[in-house]
């Protein structure tokens, strides 16, 4: 679909936070309307039928059919909080919202540099993700108290990964990605 684009990178026309996809950190996507991206996806063809709206959620047939499931399976970046982040940026606004993605941006890219034994990107990505930016900033506090300069790459990530399954086992949320079964399963 040729002329879809849009300004806002870091936060999805159907919600999802771009800014915090390994693909997009790897430039491996462009996001949404951000170049080649994903030009078939078919609420960027509805964007564009319904005025270019910004985001779904400033439509009037919010929340319409197409996201009937969208939680439920993940892609290469989580799902599950698309309706409750596009529910948020309606209540703080679009502003505050980047604030948040950006620090947390900034704090994944953190732990991808001092953390990522080659093993943890997609845990790290789903954590920043789905647990609360207070929640992240306590669990950084106690890596950092838990690692030293003598520790390899891989002790220092089995630490920060500990820290952050402990965290989203207490807040009830999963560190993996829900992929669709397969078909015929």
């Amino acid at each position: 679909m040729k002329g879809f684009q849009r300004e806002d990178l870091m936060f999805s026309l159907c919600g999802l936070n771009c800014a915090l996809c390994t693909m997009k950190i790897d430039n491996y996507c462009p996001g949404c309307g951000g170049g080649e991206g994903n030009q078939g996806c078919t609420i960027a063809r509805c964007s564009l039928e319904h005025d270019g709206l910004d985001y779904c959620f400033m439509c009037s047939e919010y929340p319409c059919d197409k996201y009937n499931g969208i939680e439920e399976f993940d892609s290469f970046i989580t799902h599950r909080h698309q309706l409750k982040d596009m529910e948020k940026v309606k209540n703080i606004g679009i502003g505050t919202y980047h604030t948040e993605l950006s620090e947390k941006a900034t704090i994944l890219l953190y732990l991808l540099e001092n953390y990522n034994d080659g093993r943890r990107k997609t845990l790290f990505g789903l954590a920043i993700n789905l647990l609360e930016l207070t929640d992240i900033k306590a669990v950084i506090q106690e890596i950092e108290s838990k690692v030293s300069l003598s520790m390899t790459i891989k002790e220092k990530a089995i630490i920060a990964a500990k820290q952050f399954e402990d965290v989203a086992l207490q807040k009830g949320i999963i560190l993996k990605l829900n992929k669709k079964p397969s078909k015929g399963k």
